[in-house]
C-alpha cells in the first residue's frame, strides 16, 4: 500500500516538474516563434532586404510609450513615412533620461494590423539589445525595415495600406558594471545608438 502511494507522489511531482518546465520554457519560445513568422502582429527579424521592390507605396506610422515606472521620454522623431514595399526605410526614435542617475531600458513592439505582422521585416533595431543612458543623456536610435513584398499576395495584407510600428520601453535593472562605474563615478557608455549631449 506504501508503494503505491509513493509512486503516485513521485508521478504527481514528475507532471509538476514538467509542467513547471514548460511554463518557464513558453515564453522564450512564443517569443522567438513570433519573432520568426510575425505571429501575433510581431515584426520578422531579418538579415537582408528582398530583391524585389514594387511601386506600390504603404504607409507606416510610428507610435511610442513608455511603461509606468520608466522615467524616460520617448517618442519617433517622425511619425510617419511613405516606402515603396520592398524598399528599405530607416525611422529614428528619440529617448531622454531627466532623472540624474544611469537607466536601462528595453523595448517590446509590434505591428498593427496583426495581418501584417508577417510582412513587416527589420534589419536593424534598437530594440535587439538593452539602452542604457546616462543622467541627462539623450539619443537618437534607429530601426531599419522594410515590407515583403509578398504582402500584395496574401489573402488578407493585400488590403493593408498603413503599418503602425509600436514600441513601450521598460526600465530594466542595469548591469553590474555599469553599478560598479557610477559609485566610482566613471563614464561606462554602452549601445550603439546615436548619442547627443542635453
Amino acid at each position: 500500500m506504501m508503494q503505491g502511494k509513493a509512486r503516485t507522489v513521485l508521478q504527481t511531482l514528475l507532471v509538476v516538474g514538467f509542467m513547471g518546465g514548460l511554463a518557464w520554457a513558453s515564453v522564450p519560445f512564443y517569443d522567438w516563434f513570433c519573432r520568426v513568422t510575425g505571429f501575433g502582429g510581431t515584426p520578422r527579424m531579418v538579415d537582408a532586404q528582398p530583391v524585389n521592390i514594387l511601386d506600390q507605396i504603404i504607409t507606416v506610422r510610428f507610435d511610442a510609450s513608455l511603461e509606468r515606472d520608466m522615467p524616460w521620454s520617448f517618442r519617433p522623431v517622425e511619425r510617419e513615412m511613405d516606402v515603396r514595399i520592398g524598399e528599405i526605410g530607416l525611422a529614428f526614435f528619440e529617448a531622454y533620461n531627466p532623472t540624474d542617475r544611469p537607466v536601462a531600458g528595453s523595448a517590446s513592439y509590434n505591428v498593427v494590423p496583426y495581418e501584417a505582422g508577417g510582412f513587416f521585416s527589420k534589419i536593424q533595431c534598437f530594440c535587439f539589445e538593452e539602452q542604457i543612458l546616462q543622467a541627462g543623456e539623450r539619443v537618437q536610435m534607429p530601426v531599419s525595415f522594410y515590407v515583403d513584398p509578398a504582402i500584395v499576395d496574401d489573402r488578407y495584407g493585400q488590403f493593408v495600406h498603413t503599418i503602425t510600428l509600436s514600441y513601450t520601453f521598460y526600465q530594466i535593472d542595469l548591469p553590474e558594471s555599469i553599478v560598479t562605474a557610477a559609485a566610482n563615478d566613471r563614464p561606462s557608455g554602452l549601445s550603439t545608438v546615436q548619442r547627443r549631449g542635453n
